[in-house]
């Protein structure tokens, strides 16, 4: 079994080279764990950029998120504690809501995603809105 560790500024991952399992752990802003999971065809880490890459049949488990989301490639940039996801990517979180895309970028220290379209298309979301019953107004012509 190969040996690979790196750490990573802001969440803990489970790697999967060429079907040798290496867990990675860190820790988050907060001080808590956090697991993410990749899944993929294969995967790549170079220490020296701190970008990890994983190509085909992505995967990712992201459960204090209650995220999972599939893609074509994954990269995560652990300086920028950013992770890029290109190729069909499709995102789906626990309480209902969606985004469908050809590449989204996700900033994991704001929490913030940028969506992008394959030119000439739209990005596609699904949002469950969640309205106060002090907030409702009816609809007045």
């Amino acid at each position: 079994m190969t040996t690979w560790t790196a750490k990573l500024s802001s969440l803990a991952a489970l790697l999967v080279f060429s079907g040798a399992v290496l867990p990675v752990s860190a820790q988050t802003a907060a001080g808590e764990d956090s697991l993410i999971t990749i899944e993929s065809d294969t995967q790549s880490a170079d220490n020296i950029t701190g970008v990890v890459t994983a190509v085909g049949n992505v995967r990712i488990v992201y459960p204090s998120r209650g995220m999972v989301a599939t893609s074509r490639q994954a990269q995560y940039f652990s300086r920028e504690s950013m992770l890029v996801l290109s190729g069909d990517v499709d995102v789906v979180q626990d309480d209902g809501n969606s985004i469908r895309a050809e590449r989204v970028t996700y900033n994991l220290d704001d929490e913030r995603a940028l969506a992008k379209p394959i030119p000439g298309q739209q990005v596609q979301s699904t949002l469950l809105l969640k309205q106060s019953p002090d907030s409702q107004t009816p609809l007045t012509p």
